[in-house]
């Protein structure tokens, strides 16, 4: 009896093994908003006047001292430089 509960172990994991080398689950894959993690990929900015996040590639930027900035939009970019000449 316990032979055929260990034989039937090893079958089922043997069986197990090859089904999901065979058909691996396309549904497995974590996806954030339809994309899996190696389709994403932009980063998520903060912009230093009005401190919100924005993706990268969206931004408006500007080079001060060598140091790149991102900013949301063309305005806060400006009230930005405003506030740094005063």
């Amino acid at each position: 009896m316990i032979r055929f509960v260990i034989l039937f172990i090893i079958g089922y994991f043997t069986y197990r093994g090859i089904r999901s080398w065979m058909y691996p689950n396309p549904l497995k894959k974590k996806t954030v908003f339809g994309k899996t993690s190696s389709e994403i990929d932009d980063v998520m900015v903060k912009d230093p006047f009005c401190e919100v996040y924005f993706p990268k590639r969206n931004g408006v930027h500007l080079k001060i001292d060598g140091k790149d900035i991102y900013f949301c939009s063309t305005k806060c970019r400006d009230k930005f430089i405003a506030s740094r000449e005063k």
